[in-house]
């Protein structure tokens, strides 16, 4: 394969194919509805999404797929998961808690041994207790016998509540068994898991043959290089959470079999750095370096997002710092509870805190910022008033309330617009 390529890459290119590698480059075709299969590639694309129970708007997971789909059924996101006529996707843990395609399963496996010779992350030697071991086994007899169960078919033996995380013997046993692989989620009742046996779960042509972790890194890694676009060895171990020191071995090995090439690249400081690109993925870019593949979308991210993944990447391309502040007290909040980044063609342009009021069916953003530097242009408050109305018509809301805009002027011509 033979490209012509810029030497440094001018940042513009780094920007449009980290955006394209993402799926956020070309508007939604409005022509055409997403299917089964357009949610599936868009999934095996990404190579995970985030599964989180914040629920402010739509949850994170169904919000990933509306920034790069647009309008699309979040049942059908569902059928991939739980149907087993349908069934393509799985959760697990990849980045965090996942949704997965079952095509990168066997990948997985050494994960799930690691589990099973180590133990879980948390409450370390909790199974090896007589009692909670009983627990354990009668949990998963019952599953056997009964079929897919949840933590609440479960009684509690002790009434007493410590905190949050003093879950009864049984959810623990259930997240247990979980990490261990054998069992699996099949669907979820007001967001609580239910599993059933693996055997009984993963449709027949799922390969089951287990690589060495090795051979799983070294996928896992070409993956994750792919789905970035462009990113340093330790941005590429992040997006899985891969241990820098496990990752790079394996990063140079890729390098080396030309699998993944180094390019050298301008970031934001104005500096020449080298980054990787997964050669797959060299045609986009020399695509970007031309200006023939140019952003277009304008749109709004999960602050789980996966272009997010890439540690300090936001800052480094796009000046700009993607922030949670849902786990800190409010008078610590800056931005807000859930913030969403402003995706506009080819800038991170500003945040909202949304909160949808479902049962007025009123989106309220409770505080709306543009970026330091950045004007509300016609051309910037026309798409985001488009990408606004597409996010209300996701969450059936008919009222925008906007609280606090800063400059006010952007949420002046934003509601103007609408």
């Amino acid at each position: 394969m033979t490209v012509r390529l810029p030497h440094p890459l001018p940042l513009a290119a780094v920007r449009a194919l980290a955006l394209h590698a993402q799926a956020l480059t070309a508007p939604p075709d409005g022509a055409s509805p997403p299917t089964l299969d357009t949610i599936h590639d868009l999934v095996e694309q990404l190579g995970c999404v985030q599964i989180d129970t914040l629920h402010v708007v739509q949850r994170s997971q169904y919000l990933v797929l509306w920034s790069r789909l647009g309008q699309y059924d979040p049942a059908d996101f569902d059928r991939l998961i739980f149907d087993p006529d349908h069934r393509r996707l799985f959760e697990y843990w990849m980045h965090a808690a996942s949704i997965i395609p079952l095509s990168r399963y066997r990948f997985r496996l050494p994960h799930i041994r690691w589990f099973r010779e180590h133990g879980s992350r948390w409450r370390r030697g909790w199974p090896q207790k007589p009692e909670n071991a009983a627990v354990i086994a009668a949990v998963l007899d019952r599953i056997r016998e009964e079929g897919p169960l949840g933590s609440a078919d479960f009684e509690n033996p002790s009434r007493k509540r410590q905190s949050w995380w003093d879950w009864k013997p049984a959810k623990y046993a259930l997240h247990y068994l979980y990490d261990q692989g054998k069992v699996m989620v099949v669907r979820r009742v007001n967001f609580q898991r239910h599993m059933d046996l693996t055997e009984r779960v993963l449709p027949d042509w799922v390969d089951r043959d287990e690589p060495t972790s090795d051979e799983a890194n070294y996928h896992t890694l070409a993956h994750n290089a792919r789905a970035l676009g462009i990113a340093d060895a330790g941005q590429i171990a992040d997006y899985v959470h891969m241990k820098r020191g496990d990752a790079y071995p394996v990063i140079e090995r890729l390098l080396a079999d030309g699998v993944l090439v180094e390019v050298e690249a301008e970031l934001l400081d104005g500096e020449a750095h080298t980054l990787i690109v997964h050669r797959d993925n060299l045609p986009a870019l020399e695509q970007a370096a031309d200006g023939a593949l140019q952003p277009e979308r304008t749109t709004f991210l999960s602050p789980f997002d996966s272009l997010f993944w890439a540690g300090r990447r936001d800052q480094q391309v796009w000046g700009f710092e993607k922030v949670l502040e849902a786990y800190k007290p409010a008078s610590q909040r800056i931005w807000g509870y859930f913030c969403l980044p402003i995706l506009h063609r080819d800038r991170l342009v500003g945040r909202f805190d949304p909160k949808l009021e479902r049962k007025n069916g009123t989106l309220r953003l409770k505080a709306l910022y543009l970026e330091p530097g950045v004007e509300p242009s016609e051309d910037l408050i026309a798409d985001v008033a488009g990408a606004m109305r597409s996010f209300m018509q996701f969450h059936t809301a008919h009222d925008l309330v906007i609280e606090r805009s800063d400059p006010a002027i952007f949420g002046d011509r934003l509601l103007t617009a609408l």
